[in-house]
């Protein structure tokens, strides 16, 4: 797990000493539990991620208020499909709207995901993974592995991975954005809209089951990151819907 790359010491290390420095801090307040570390380090890392994510959220929360309004346009030039993309788009670029924004998110996530599972595929306090510690964090004597005292973080975890795809379900759908009508999908500006619908109808029912399948294979500390952060996602998604919409003047 040591080595000396560009993805390793920009996101393995500094991951791995951030997990050590969660458990530390939850050890001296008597949580000896890798699980809260894991759970505490995913909510230091959605604090960094919230102004990328607030963005995204936020970009689609402003597609759907607008929803009224493109019907309205639709409905108004639908014997004329160049100025109904032309409409369409102005109103896009009025409000600052990039409807492939809603796909940040995860991209963002993937090479984070993939450096707690360098972090995790081996004992986490084994010689190795304690090479990576940098000098003034202090190396931990031993590290509980058994969250809540039933769960090996160590090992797969099928219901973490079931419990994962579900939640990651609930997240997908509730930003579930509609496609244009196909007479706009080859207007300029439109088949930004056309691709992130797609590939956002898609990831709601292809994500989860990904997520189970390869997630059953995968230690359960990283299931439990990937839980816990869908998990802060859906809350963050339903403070940012609650407030009613408001429908854009024409």
């Amino acid at each position: 797990m040591t080595g000396s790359g560009i993805f390793f010491l920009l996101l393995t290390q500094p991951m791995y000493n951030l997990l050590i420095v969660c458990y530390h801090a939850l050890s001296a307040i008597g949580i000896a539990d890798l699980g809260w570390a894991i759970i505490a380090l995913t909510v230091v890392v959605k604090l960094v991620l919230m102004p990328f994510t607030a963005k995204s959220i936020k970009a689609q929360k402003a597609m759907q208020a607008l929803q009224p309004h493109l019907d309205e346009i639709k409905e108004k030039y639908k014997d004329k499909k160049e100025e109904q993309a032309k409409a369409m788009m102005a109103v896009y670029k009025e409000h600052n709207i990039n409807p492939a924004s809603s796909c940040l998110p995860l991209l963002i996530q993937m090479p984070i995901l993939i450096a707690l599972y360098n972090v995790l595929r081996r004992s986490v306090n084994d010689s190795e993974s304690l090479a990576m510690l940098y000098t003034f964090i202090p190396a931990p004597e031993v590290i509980n592995h058994i969250f809540l005292g039933i769960i090996d973080l160590g090992v797969r975890s099928i219901p973490l991975a079931i419990i994962a795809g579900i939640i990651q379900y609930v997240q997908a759908k509730m930003l579930e954005a509609k496609r244009p009508p196909s007479s706009l999908g080859k207007k300029e500006g439109a088949k930004d809209e056309s691709m992130a619908a797609a590939m956002t109808k898609s990831m709601t029912y292809t994500m989860p089951i990904v997520t189970v399948i390869f997630g059953a294979s995968l230690p359960g500390g990283v299931m439990l990151y990937w839980l816990v952060s869908n998990l802060v996602s859906v809350l963050q998604q339903f403070v940012l819907f609650r407030t009613p919409k408001e429908t854009p003047a024409a």
